[in-house]
């Protein structure tokens, strides 16, 4: 793997130099865009809107419209907006992991510490798993400052960038329905359904079926076959009363 950020992670006066490594992939299928006429591949290119001539990417800058005129930024620029959190994850608190609601994550990293036996990360990896902590941080990765936790995987630091509160979009336009009544009888019914399929967490029992079959039906046709589709088997209620059908949820998941 290839590190995408060197910095340090700091707490209180304690600093850990680390690397940063994407800790995700992508498992979808890689598709080109092709011309249907012959099937060539389709190339995008970076024009100039004047000239219409493709533009070097070396003569490419980042630049910010103010007041109809382009204010042109280089790295420097970035860098001087915040120089300690260019280099810097540094945890300005500490929470509790499980208050950190899901809507909020983006993407993981794993860091790797820059000198071999590093007691600091050791350290913060053991006293955020024995006290069920994470460390909250901002950082700048690629001209965009980050907020993120900080969190440990085994005998890994892991650092996951969240978004920022107003990038949650309120609910208030949402067409919600108006409080409905649920009965006692109804209530039990669904807590024992939940109660029943209840199971420690377990991604790895989970793949990506989906490009398994996609993938199926490419090497198919690549033979000139259709590949063998799988028929949607339509779940049937005998009743429209709610109780009715958590009850026969209920002897379906006893019959599997």
């Amino acid at each position: 793997m290839r590190s995408i950020w060197k910095g340090s992670i700091g707490f209180g006066l304690v600093s850990i130099p680390v690397k940063l490594y994407s800790a995700v992939q992508t498992s979808s299928l890689d598709f080109d865009m092709l011309d249907s006429r012959d099937h060539a591949r389709i190339r995008y290119q970076r024009v100039n809107e004047n000239t219409h001539k493709e533009v070097p990417y070396d003569k490419i800058v980042k630049g910010y419209k103010l007041d109809e005129e382009y204010v042109i930024m280089d790295e420097q620029d970035f860098e001087d907006a915040a120089p300690e959190k260019s280099k810097v994850i540094e945890i300005e608190s500490f929470v509790d992991i499980a208050d950190v609601n899901p809507m909020f994550y983006e993407t993981s990293y794993y860091t790797e510490p820059d000198t071999k036996n590093n007691k600091a990360y050791a350290l913060l990896i053991q006293a955020l798993t024995q006290s069920k902590k994470a460390g909250l941080a901002r950082f700048v990765l690629r001209s965009t400052e980050s907020l993120c936790i900080v969190h440990p995987l085994k005998n890994v630091l892991v650092v996951t960038r969240i978004r920022f509160a107003q990038e949650i979009r309120d609910t208030e336009d949402l067409n919600l329905p108006d409080k409905i009544d649920v009965s006692k009888k109804e209530l039990d019914m669904g807590l024992t359904l939940i109660n029943q399929y209840a199971e420690d967490f377990d991604v790895s029992k989970f793949k990506d079926e989906y490009n398994d079959e996609l993938l199926k039906i490419i090497e198919a046709k690549s033979k000139g076959k259709r590949a063998k589709v799988k028929k949607l088997k339509p779940r049937k209620t005998g009743s429209d009363d709610l109780y009715d059908q958590l009850m026969a949820s209920l002897k379906t998941k006893k019959g599997a």
